[in-house]
């Protein structure tokens, strides 16, 4: 009886060490989550840009609100129609995020200028070999925060020639492209 009652003890002992350790993690070393509004903006941005590469057009369409409209006065429905049409005509779309600039954020809305240089039809590894074969477009978007996930109600892009990006956008295109600024 006595060995059983050790087992039992031992067994609580192991437990208590093994839920001490978790929370020394989950105090001492940061989460991954993103903590800051603005993070959180950039992970949905990132999450967006994923969806999008992989065209899977019902979550891209899941984060656009109802009251969603473009700068060419494109609703919800008109938008999932012309990115259908763009996802059958274009194959192999590669889109890398940027910069990103808040105009406002607060815990219900945030508008904010994002740049990202996209390509498409050509592999990857083309467009390595060819040094640079992207457009790059900054892209307006406001926000609106609704049951706890951020949508986009509004959005507008232009292209941007490579002498007006923003200086951080040029920081990472050289990355991605080496050359392209030598």
């Amino acid at each position: 009886m006595e060995n059983s009652v050790d087992f039992i003890e031992n067994k609580r002992n192991s437990w208590k060490g093994l839920l001490f350790f978790l929370l020394v993690i989950i105090f001492l070393f940061p989460s991954c989550k993103p903590h800051t509004p603005e993070e959180r903006v950039k992970e949905f941005l990132k999450n967006m840009v994923h969806h999008a590469e992989k065209k899977n057009l019902t979550p891209i369409m899941d984060r656009l609100s109802e009251d969603y409209s473009d700068f060419q006065g494109r609703n919800k429905r008109e938008t999932q129609n012309w990115i259908e049409g763009y996802f059958d005509r274009y194959k192999g779309i590669v889109i890398n995020l940027l910069s990103t600039r808040f105009e406002e954020i607060n815990p219900t809305q945030a508008s904010l200028e994002t740049e990202v240089a996209f390509s498409s039809g050509v592999g990857k590894v083309l467009r390595k070999l060819l040094r640079y074969s992207t457009d790059i477009y900054r892209i307006h978007l406001n926000l609106v925060k609704r049951e706890e996930k951020w949508m986009v109600c509004y959005a507008e892009w232009k292209y941007v020639p490579l002498d007006e990006i923003f200086p951080k956008s040029t920081k990472i295109l050289k990355k991605i492209y080496p050359d392209l600024f030598t």
